[in-house]
């Protein structure tokens, strides 16, 4: 809801008592607003609907918002904005540096939990989403003031290291050399052999504890994966446009020494009691219990979850967490923040929620997959969409698919349809900015003055775009709110097509005086609403396509 369709739901809202449940028209001829509150209200009170809306309209004060309010059909009411009002509304966006974004009244410390890529292994179709949609979050909620703290919870411990260590050795490789393909190659044959040789199986495990005791080699051996991880990790988010850096890295070995510390803390307070010879948390309404120590003394990710919780509150002191996963894990993640506010690791202040993104899905309706049958490299489909367009417009593609479709859903991954310069795609809105860039160029070039206010909305397209464009700073906002990014989509595609429609309709460039200078500021609000909306998304906007 805008800030005007707001303000004006305020008043109606007065003087009925009610929710007018403003609308905005279905149609130029019903004016911008519609509401059917006397329709509401007269069955209520047993009169005529017109009757009721006439009466509304009498009491109601808003002439210096609208024209005056006008009876429709059996008792609709039509709210149509006066110019002049859209115009002082656009041309407080145009001068606004921020672009229509309102700081937070309530600026809070966000903790967001996205990417986590495993180390030794190359970033797959499954790093797609919860990189690119816990970017999105980053970058709404630090543009409303938000301190925004960024966790890359990595995967750099456990089992799989001994393995790698254990095959890395026993080949004389050093793995301070070692491609991140050559690493993923290592994982995989280790994980076979493992299963295979009973004697490397026994000495992978010895390998794990010499890797938690400390061992100079072994660590040594860790830390060389870990940098040859790190850099083609940063490679790809580079490439990708996602903000995070090595400061972001909280990798599942740095809550290691924790781990025995939130063991004992729980068992001691009688939150986790032995069953099975297992160290466990019942969560009422679940039916497995968080195993926190294994019957062998080992610990596992439900440990790890809540070692980072008790962190991310009383170190990072992290009043929002937002956890960034597949779907699937929900069921996981609601248990383990039920058994953190238990604990009083997760204080009733602090607010956890887990956002959940459905699969991407190959043209076969299927999970992604490689022609092998394995998850596609996360690298591979980058290549796949530049193969078809410039790497800007190939990075548009695949994020705004991925944002734009709920990301609760799964979504199909068809590079030809994602790269399309036509219907609700990222390179659509890129070539809308890219068209209002062009048209400011010739204005400049022509010594033809940009007006540094709009003055004239005299046409319905005009007048269209100019509402849609008040209300960018309340998509941003409902983001923000509602972490669902595919409504701030759906806003800057609404804004394409008004801007195309405004373009098609009214002439800007051979338009003359004030209603020029109107027009090519209206141009340039456009423009800055695109390209701040596009790269909330984490999508560059170019200035040329």
């Amino acid at each position: 809801m805008s800030s005007l369709q707001a303000t004006l739901s305020d008043r109606v809202r007065a003087a009925t008592g009610v929710d007018p449940e403003l609308r905005p028209a279905t149609k130029p001829q019903f004016g911008h607003f519609q509401s059917n509150v006397a329709l509401r209200l007269a069955k209520a009170e047993g009169r005529p609907p017109r009757e009721v809306a006439a009466g509304i309209i009498d009491s109601l004060d808003v002439s210096d918002l609208c024209e005056p309010p006008e009876l429709a059909g059996p008792g609709f009411i039509n709210f149509r904005l006066k110019p002049s009002t859209l115009a002082d509304e656009v041309t407080a966006l145009l001068a606004d540096p921020r672009t229509g974004l309102v700081p937070t009244s309530d600026p809070k410390r966000v903790v967001i939990d996205y990417s986590s890529p495993n180390v030794a292994k190359q970033m797959h179709v499954g790093h797609l989403r919860t990189t690119i949609i816990g970017d999105c979050f980053y970058r709404v909620l630090a543009a409303l003031g938000h301190t925004v703290i960024a966790q890359n919870h990595i995967g750099d411990w456990g089992t799989q290291f001994g393995k790698l260590v254990e095959l890395i050795d026993e080949e004389g490789l050093d793995a301070s050399q070692l491609t991140l393909e050559q690493a993923d190659d290592l994982y995989v044959r280790s994980a076979r052999k493992f299963e295979a040789d009973p004697e490397f199986a026994d000495r992978a495990r010895a390998r794990v504890v010499a890797l938690q005791s400390g061992d100079a080699h072994t660590r040594a051996v860790w830390s060389d994966l870990m940098k040859i991880s790190a850099a083609a990790f940063n490679s790809t988010y580079a490439r990708m446009n996602i903000l995070l850096t090595d400061d972001d890295l909280a990798g599942e070995s740095t809550y290691n020494d924790d781990l025995p510390v939130v063991a004992a803390d729980l068992e001691q307070r009688g939150i986790a009691v032995i069953d099975a010879g297992a160290l466990c948390v019942f969560v009422e309404g679940f039916n497995a219990p968080l195993i926190i120590r294994k019957r062998d003394g080992g610990f596992n990710y439900d440990t790890t979850d809540l070692a980072a919780i008790r962190r991310r509150v009383s170190e990072l002191h992290g009043e929002r967490l937002i956890y960034v996963t597949d779907a699937r894990q929900a069921d996981h993640f609601h248990e383990v923040f039920a058994a953190a506010r238990t604990a009083g690791y997760l204080p009733d202040s602090v607010s956890a929620e887990h956002v959940g993104y459905g699969l991407v899905l190959g043209t076969d309706g299927r999970p992604f997959k490689t022609r092998e049958g394995t998850a596609a490299s996360l690298v591979s489909l980058l290549d796949a969409a530049e193969e078809k367009a410039a790497p800007p417009v190939a990075l548009a593609a695949i994020k705004y698919a991925d944002l734009s479709s709920g990301i609760n859903k799964d979504y199909v991954f068809d590079v030809d349809r994602m790269v399309a310069t036509t219907g609700n795609t990222g390179p659509y809105l890129q070539y809308a900015h890219a068209r209002m860039c062009q048209v400011l160029r010739k204005a400049e070039a022509d010594g033809i003055p940009v007006g540094d206010k709009i003055t004239e909305l005299l046409e319905p397209a005009e007048q269209t775009l100019a509402l849609q464009l008040s209300g960018f700073g309340d998509a941003v906002a409902d983001v923000a709110e509602n972490l669902q990014p595919h409504r701030l989509c759906a806003y800057l595609y609404d804004t394409a097509v008004a801007l195309a429609a405004f373009y098609e309709q009214c002439p800007v460039l051979r338009s003359e005086g004030t209603v020029r200078e109107s027009r090519l500021a209206l141009c340039l609000t456009a423009r800055k609403v695109l390209a701040t909306g596009l790269d909330l998304l984490g999508i560059p906007a170019p200035d040329r396509m």
